[in-house]
């Protein structure tokens, strides 16, 4: 798998440590959220028995990410969402004619290896200075929560019944979609609801 998707709890006895490995890039996402009027990025108290390590949720390749991108962009602007056997220039094409939406969007807008998606509410990606260069736009855990709920059943997925990360494809024709739509939804709800930040690496 070529991307991994990491949960980094957002407790002060790793966000207040001297050898806190994402210092730099907390400092800049509050910066840019503070420029945009939003709160800085959340920091919890720690609690006997909160989790305070890092951990991963999932993995997938980054062709397949394009593929729920695709998906996404797809419903999003009005077309049918239909299986594809490979992507193609018409996905290009999509992007292209549709740059706009794709940069309102939490899922599409963003980089395939790396930057972070914070428990923080906010309308659509940020991109602004001084976000790291190579960390690619910030994103909404919430508002990625919301387009991947958005696109579920256009995909196949029943949100009664998700389905959890995998290491294999299932055998439905959304299978690849579906594989990535896993991982990213079990990330977006434990970013939610434990105060996490998701990151891609």
């Amino acid at each position: 798998m070529d991307c991994d998707v990491w949960l980094v709890p957002l407790v002060d006895v790793l966000c207040h440590s001297p050898e806190n490995p994402f210092k730099d890039e907390l400092a800049a996402y509050d910066a840019v959220l503070t420029a945009g009027g939003l709160p800085p990025v959340p920091v919890y108290t720690w609690t006997e028995g909160l989790d305070k390590g890092v951990c991963t949720v999932g993995a997938f390749d980054h062709e397949s990410l394009h593929y729920l991108r695709r998906a996404y962009l797809l419903h999003r602007t009005g077309f049918p969402v239909t299986p594809v056997a490979a992507l193609g220039e018409d996905y290009d094409h999509l992007l292209e004619t549709f740059e706009a939406a794709a940069q309102h969007s939490h899922l599409v807008w963003h980089f395939d290896h790396a930057g972070a998606y914070l428990p923080i509410d906010f309308p659509r990606p940020l991109n602004d200075e001084p976000l790291p260069e190579d960390g690619g736009p910030l994103g909404s855990s919430l508002g990625m929560l919301r387009e991947l709920e958005d696109l579920a059943p256009y995909i196949g997925v029943d949100l009664l019944d998700p389905p959890m990360p995998a290491p294999a494809y299932d055998a439905s024709p959304y299978a690849r979609e579906r594989h990535v739509w896993a991982v990213l939804y079990r990330a977006a709800q434990l970013s939610v609801h434990q105060g996490s930040m998701i990151v891609f690496a």
